[in-house]
């Protein structure tokens, strides 16, 4: 303890650096979990989290019992973290390397900065611009078919839908992080490369796409955490909660939020905010596993 105050008091300097964020990790992030107990509690106003009465594990027995909405629900979450994911990435390297082998380096910056203003926009705003587009009476895209596809009665086109709303939201800033690391590249390995006859395509492959895997792997297991959270915003305002999307809309977040707005058990909607945090750290740990036994440079720990 001795040595730990001393080393503190040496360092003083950037504790006092550090003590806003670690602030606001302890208050925002640690503190609200103790909250969690409510996941066990059958929740009663008058008596408080603590105070009510401990239940056990029925609130995630109801919850599993729910299996149509449960199952559905899950699957969704899944199955659109897996989209985004691969989607995502392959388009964040491509338009990174795309924009990084221009010629005219004025005109990269330009369209990195244009790619980043839609992260800027609420999807309170971004529901709106939808609307525009696929709207049955008004919409952009059935005004030029000529068509009155009724788009928010059939939930078959809203994967489609919120993948392309997700691409145009956040590509162009998954692709600035890769492109930062492009731009640390040796230069004289492509020199090295040109002198050797090797074409811009071979550059790519063999310099290039190699030092991007480790951003990659970064990237990918951090996401990893977050396998059974979405973009609360992007499903539940981009669809306008819209009950009859929800075969294929809806997902854990939006679900939760709509138990928070509508519902006074909060047990069992801690019960499913829990489920998803245990899904995630056991994803997390066993991605982290796995890239360690392959690739020990690439685990983050």
């Amino acid at each position: 303890m001795k040595s730990f105050l001393q080393n503190t008091w040496k360092h003083r300097a950037h504790v006092v650096m550090a003590l806003p964020a670690f602030l606001i990790l302890l208050f925002i992030m640690y503190i609200p979990m103790s909250g969690l107990v409510m996941a066990f509690k059958n929740f009663d106003y008058s008596k408080g989290i603590f105070g009510s009465d401990w239940v056990g594990l029925a609130n995630f027995e109801f919850l599993i019992k729910s299996q149509d909405t449960f199952f559905n629900m899950t699957k969704n979450t899944l199955l659109y973290y897996l989209l985004f994911t691969v989607v995502g990435t392959v388009l964040n390297v491509t338009i990174a390397i795309c924009i990084d082998q221009l010629a005219f380096k004025r005109a990269g910056k330009t369209m990195q900065t244009l790619m980043i203003i839609p992260v800027f926009i609420s999807y309170a705003a971004v529901q709106f611009i939808v609307f525009a587009f696929i709207d049955s009476r008004t919409g952009l895209i059935n005004h030029m078919l000529g068509t009155r596809t009724r788009f928010y009665s059939n939930a078959g086109y809203w994967p489609w839908i919120l993948l392309i709303v997700k691409i145009w939201k956040d590509t162009g800033y998954g692709s600035v992080l890769y492109m930062s690391v492009l731009s640390g590249i040796d230069t004289s390995l492509y020199e090295a490369a040109d002198i050797d006859g090797a074409n811009k395509w071979q550059q790519i492959r063999h310099i290039t796409i190699p030092s991007l895997i480790p951003m990659v792997t970064v990237m990918l297991l951090l996401s990893v955490g977050n396998v059974m959270r979405s973009d609360t915003g992007l499903f539940y305002q981009v669809t306008r909660n819209n009950g009859a999307l929800y075969s294929t809309t809806q997902v854990l977040d939006s679900y939760i939020l709509n138990q928070i707005l509508h519902s006074s058990n909060f047990g069992y909607t801690a019960a499913a905010s829990f489920f998803q945090s245990v899904i995630g750290l056991i994803m997390m740990l066993i991605a982290n596993f796995t890239v360690r036994k392959i690739e020990p440079e690439g685990a983050l720990f």
